[in-house]
């Protein structure tokens, strides 16, 4: 922890570095005086020119960061780490116990997911540059795992003098959190709140967010700000698409956040077949850090919300004798020999790596195939092409013609809506400001129009560089 230290700081800012004006590469610096405590620190996905930033060297020296504060594992609010550490970062990473738990299977098949990529493509000869590389290692990862520091919710702890804060449950996945934030000033006690990303209201296996603390300045996600979810259920809304992909007679592909969503999917389709509203059929899940991950839920149980079992009538339980666990390679090429209806869930959730992407060149030419998409998309993934209607899918190099069946599940998005945005904030007061990240332009706007005609907040929409003042 950083050393105690409650003289007042000035000149107290945040500057957006990431996740402003785009929904990926989460990076807030919190400056407080000679304090600097990041909040996040995200891979930038989608887009070729968001992916160019991830090899830009940090914009403060690493080594002048005191702490990084993590909401949660999710590779976009955690896969630049290692290359921070590699930089010369050598502070505290400070999180939930969960996303502690969590955080190495994600940057390990973060650093083995570029590596065979680059391998893949200086093998094929289709990449620009020459050897292709990997943004970071193995041995980055280690170096940044050893830096990790788990505190428990609801816990002050000072990161660095003059900064306080706390985690809270956001409900968005298995340890996320929003981050309550204390900095002292010359012009006084300033309170902040980082939402991270806010989970759905009686969304599956997690907990609602708890609901929002008073604070001068909120910096809210807005993924979702233009619109609200549909008002499905989600087990009705699976049931519904699974069944149609099962008359088809091919099979159903699920990309999946291989932490989080696959848990909520294996427990969604084994509470339904339990249930007897679907038939018994093989499920892979093909993902090793799924398989992992899932062990690492069964220990933190306690965060579990199991409501939709017991409105079934099915035991409270993650565990399925109906699904298959594809961990190693040659049980995952063993899938592509099966014919007939079956379900596969695989990483990554956006298509744009992973194993989901060897089923998708298989399979995607086959009208009788589903594929099932299940969260946000950002512009520039493959999951976005097929949502917009590619016919034509690059993978590896090669175009995959789309002959599919595109799907989407709305209600198992892991992020709140506009509407629920509004109800995680309906009892705080009125920040002095407001300022909305973690949402491409369109869905900014509209969750900044919100809050104004409803609230009549002061918003802002920072752009990446942005630095805002917090003493005034």
């Amino acid at each position: 922890m950083a050393p105690q230290h409650n003289a007042p700081h000035d000149g107290a800012s945040i500057t957006f570095l990431g996740a402003a004006g785009t929904v990926s590469g989460s990076r807030h610096l919190l400056d407080v005086g000679g304090s600097r405590v990041l909040v996040d620190c995200g891979l930038f996905q989608g887009e070729k020119h968001l992916r160019e930033r991830n090899w830009d060297r940090f914009p403060v020296p690493a080594d002048t960061i005191d702490a990084v504060v993590l909401t949660h594992g999710h590779i976009d609010h955690s896969g630049w780490l290692p290359r921070l550490a590699r930089e010369g970062f050598k502070g505290p990473i400070l999180t939930s116990p969960a996303t502690a738990d969590l955080l190495g299977l994600l940057l390990y098949d973060s650093a083995k997911c570029q590596g065979e990529d680059a391998a893949y493509a200086n093998r094929k000869g289709y990449s620009k540059h020459q050897p292709a590389l990997p943004l970071y290692d193995e041995r980055d990862v280690d170096r940044a795992l050893r830096l990790v520091k788990a505190v428990a919710r609801d816990t002050w702890f000072e990161p660095a003098p003059g900064i306080r804060c706390r985690f809270h449950d956001a409900g968005h996945m298995l340890g996320s959190s929003f981050i309550e934030v204390e900095v002292t000033t010359d012009a006084g006690l300033r309170r902040l709140v980082f939402s991270g990303d806010v989970g759905r209201y009686n969304a599956p296996l997690y907990h609602d967010p708890v609901p929002a603390p008073a604070c001068d300045y909120l910096v809210c996600e807005s993924t979702y700000g233009d619109r609200d979810h549909s008002a499905s259920r989600p087990l009705d809304e699976l049931e519904a698409v699974t069944k149609e992909s099962l008359a088809r007679g091919g099979m159903m592909l699920v990309a999946s956040f291989a932490i989080g969503r696959c848990q909520q999917l294996v427990y969604l389709f084994r509470t339904l077949i339990a249930a007897g509203r679907l038939p018994e059929v093989p499920i892979w899940v093909d993902s090793p850090m799924a398989v992992e991950a899932t062990e690492v839920f069964r220990r933190h149980v306690a965060e579990h919300d199991f409501t939709e079992a017991r409105m079934a009538g099915v035991a409270e339980a993650m565990a399925s004798p109906f699904v298959r666990m594809a961990k190693t390679a040659a049980e995952s090429k063993a899938i592509n020999a099966h014919e007939g209806p079956g379900i596969v869930i695989a990483s990554s959730g956006m298509m744009n790596g992973g194993r989901i992407l060897h089923h998708l060149a298989q399979r995607l030419p086959d009208p009788q195939t589903t594929v099932l998409v299940a969260g946000f998309q950002a512009i520039g993934t493959r999951g976005r092409s097929l949502i917009d209607g590619a016919k034509y899918l690059r993978i590896h190099g090669r175009d995959i013609p789309v002959k599919a069946v595109v799907r989407r599940v709305d209600a198992l998005s892991g992020h709140a809506d506009r509407r629920e945005i509004g109800r995680w904030v309906s009892g705080m007061p009125a920040p002095r400001k407001t300022f909305l990240v973690h949402g491409e332009p369109p869905a900014a706007r509209g969750m900044a129009d919100f809050l104004r005609e409803t609230r009549g907040w002061d918003v802002e929409i920072p752009a990446i560089g942005t630095v805002a003042r917090l003493d005034s």
